[in-house]
């Protein structure tokens, strides 16, 4: 128990890691990186994790665990351009994509649905690393929720901003029980790119076409290339769902110490909050093959 989060995390048994860069490299930020979820989904599509951001003390662990070599801020309001350039050497608008899922509280229907007015709303943040790293891609998730926020205004404003940056935006919205998952988990995805793409937003149609490929037992996977060697401890292997997913398990805390059971409750926390990387690698995938001109 602990920091073997991914150790034996496992998914769909179709997919294989593979190379998709060919020889250019694409590079992925993400914000508000919990235990890595999106970090995984984009590695599986070909993408170098060149950052991470993530406040809380477990979820870091994590991160340090099995992304030891990349650089990493604790405070979106810490992470500037001019310290991003300076650790990664990556200069405004070079950054293939950003990425992350911001504080979703104040808009889960399962809270007091604050919005903008809640103290936890960091798309602010959010929108400020956006404008000032200028990445090609954005890749942002939320509850469901997010799209009724303060009567939809706040979504709106989100579109505003995006195109106030000098980028397309376009969403979707589904499920990790779309893609296998023995749990619903509905999340809105927003896939935002610079205007200055052409034919940008074929990202649906391909992502739509990857999904129902998983429906069939097909392979995902880029052909024709070699598995890649990540360096963050997920290179060659296969993931599978496992029949183990549907079992509960109870776990008796009775005889743990207190640091034990916090350490649980911490684990079991990161995991709730976690985004199923294979509900968001078909997005990363088809973003892949519109840079790489697949």
């Amino acid at each position: 128990m602990g920091l073997e989060v991914f150790d034996n995390y496992e998914c769909d048994g179709q997919m294989e890691i593979t190379d998709c860069t060919g020889n250019r490299q694409l590079t992925h930020l993400s914000l508000f990186t919990g235990i890595g979820g999106l970090d995984l989904a984009a590695e599986w599509a070909g993408f170098k994790s060149v950052g991470q951001c993530e406040w809380a003390d477990y979820p870091t662990k994590v991160l340090e665990k099995h992304w030891p070599d990349v650089e990493r801020w604790r405070d979106i309001r810490e992470l500037q351009a001019d310290e991003f350039i300076r650790r990664t050497g990556i200069k405004p608008g070079e950054l293939t994509v950003i990425s992350g899922g911001f504080p979703c509280q104040p808009h889960s229907t399962a809270g007091l649905r604050k919005a903008s007015s809640d103290e936890r709303d960091l798309w602010p943040e959010y929108r400020r690393v956006v404008s000032e790293i200028k990445p090609r891609w954005v890749v942002a998730e939320n509850v469901r929720g997010l799209l009724s926020s303060e009567s939809g205004r706040f979504f709106r404003g989100i579109l505003r901003d995006f195109a106030d940056m000098g980028y397309d935006v376009g969403w979707c919205c589904y499920r990790a029980a779309d893609i296998g998952a023995i749990h619903a988990r509905e999340r809105v995805a927003i896939i935002a790119h610079t205007n200055s793409l052409t034919g940008a937003f074929s990202v649906f149609d391909r992502n739509s076409r990857e999904i129902k490929e998983w429906d069939k037992g097909k392979k995902v996977r880029c052909k024709n290339r070699k598995q890649s060697k990540m360096g963050s401890g997920f290179d060659e292997r296969i993931y599978t769902w496992t029949g183990q997913l549907g079992k509960s398990r109870l776990v008796r805390v009775g005889s743990r110490t207190s640091g034990e059971v916090d350490e649980i409750r911490d684990r079991l926390t990161a995991l709730g909050n976690m985004v199923v990387p294979q509900q968001f690698y078909p997005i990363f995938q088809a973003i892949a093959d519109i840079e790489l001109h697949r």
